[in-house]
């Protein structure tokens, strides 16, 4: 599952959606409309980027779907970018939308949590959030690309991100070069 929210850094949460659908996985993906704006402002997708074969799009606004509950499987769910509003919306498990509800069943079910925060700096406050959250079980992952793969692009700097995550996820990936000293 994955949800994109809110925040700058839209290109993470492209560049992960377009690597599942590389990979023929099955996504269930969350939007929120903020995230629909940043991604015309940074990117110019519109949400019709995102209808393909094998992608279920959901209404952020609605709660009565599958996902909302702690019976629908899922690999794991990462958010990307994740907002700081999201993030403690998610860690005083007060959801307010679909994708916060989502990342809640994530934690309660103790299924894998990726979220990716896109802010900086950051302030206690935020990094008292992050801390909660991942006592609760989420892997709480910076979108902070290295440079030892001496990347020539902003692509290959979200790239990089993507191949972390898919790791965490334990998705068998290429795309991403691994250090080797």
């Amino acid at each position: 599952m994955l949800g994109i929210s809110g925040a700058s850094g839209a290109i993470y949460g492209r560049e992960i959606f377009d690597r599942l659908c590389a990979a023929k996985l099955e996504v269930h993906l969350v939007i929120t409309p903020t995230a629909l704006q940043i991604l015309r402002d940074e990117l110019d997708l519109t949400q019709e980027y995102f209808l393909r074969d094998g992608v279920t799009v959901l209404d952020n606004s609605r709660y009565n779907t599958p996902v909302a509950s702690g019976s629908f499987l899922t690999a794991g769910m990462v958010v990307a970018p994740c907002s700081m509003g999201c993030l403690a919306r998610i860690a005083a498990g007060a959801s307010t939308d679909l994708l916060e509800r989502a990342a809640e069943v994530h934690l309660k079910e103790r299924r894998t949590l990726i979220l990716l925060p896109r802010e900086t700096p950051l302030s206690d406050i935020h990094l008292e959030n992050m801390l909660r959250l991942s006592r609760a079980g989420a892997t709480i992952m910076p979108a902070m690309p290295a440079f030892t793969n001496r990347p020539k692009s902003v692509d290959g700097l979200a790239a990089f991100i993507a191949g972390r995550v898919f790791d965490h996820l334990g998705i068998k990936q290429d795309f991403s070069q691994r250090y080797a000293g």
